[in-house]
């Protein structure tokens, strides 16, 4: 496409009036401007990795105390802060995540076991929290299994089209675990580990117990561990929140006969 210079926009200078003369043309070139993609801006506490070499941001400030409004962010999530005299704990769990994991509680072998909660599960955790390690790992263990259990229930919203039910067995080595759940709204842990050694590392093996009972309590799921088979406490108790995992990811996910209904005859799934 060629545009015409008509002689008046031109200047009145030799050059202008030589262009005019030999009637130059100048070829037009449209401007091509490229779209980019809409960003929303991101809060203080992302779930996203930008790419695969950056690190998701966590801050403890940005999350609202207990229950808070839920996020702008796609997906179904619950956020926590709970901070007592003993703990201070952050909690951001996405139901519709990718897997991302990023655990700093102080307790190594506890933040294993929530990156095991993310990847098999497919949820995005991030778990910040400090508390009287100093004295043992009880209080840090416990309160980030309420403010999980916490941020679950939040995530979960009125459950309407889930499945609800989930049933996994996982293997690890010589281990076998069994995880039954329901997301019923009614609390109950049935656990039945043996596991051999008081400790893996540094963590007491029977706090196992005490963070699902403290997640079933407040996120208000009837909770079955059964071990099948077993004789390696580390692989015992890991194959236990791979079970886990995958047992909430089936519970949690659409079921698309339900056309969006609750789950239940009741007509309601709720903690109360």
């Amino acid at each position: 496409m060629e545009l015409s210079v008509p002689s008046r926009l031109l200047n009145s200078s030799a050059a202008a009036a030589a262009a005019i003369k030999s009637k130059s043309r100048i070829p037009f070139r449209p401007l091509l401007i490229p779209l980019l993609p809409y960003q929303r801006s991101l809060s203080p506490f992302t779930l996203k990795h930008m790419n695969n070499n950056s690190q998701s941001i966590l801050s403890c400030p940005s999350l609202p105390q207990n229950n808070g409004s839920p996020s702008s962010e796609p997906g179904r999530i619950g956020e926590v802060k709970r901070v007592t005299k003993e703990t201070n704990v952050c909690v951001k769990i996405n139901l519709d995540g990718t897997g991302v994991a990023n655990s700093s509680t102080s307790i190594p072998f506890l933040d294993h076991m929530l990156d095991q909660l993310a990847s098999h599960g497919l949820f995005d955790v991030h778990v910040k929290a400090t508390g009287d390690i100093h004295i043992d790992d009880h209080h840090t263990n416990e309160d980030v299994a309420l403010a999980l259990g916490t941020a679950l229930l939040q995530a979960l919203g009125d459950r309407k089209g889930i499945n609800r039910f989930g049933d996994f067995s996982a293997p690890l080595d010589e281990a076998l675990i069994h995880v039954s759940l329901d997301l019923s709204g009614r609390p109950h842990l049935s656990y039945d580990l043996n596991i051999p050694t008081a400790r893996v590392g540094t963590y007491d093996t029977q706090l196992v117990e005490h963070f699902f009972q403290s997640l079933v309590n407040t996120s208000g799921m009837t909770l079955h561990i059964r071990q099948l088979a077993g004789k390696n406490s580390h692989h015992i108790i890991e194959a236990t929140f791979k079970a886990f995992a995958r047992a909430l990811r089936m519970a949690t996910e659409y079921d698309p006969r339900r056309l969006g209904a609750i789950p239940s005859s009741k007509g309601v799934l709720s903690r109360s």
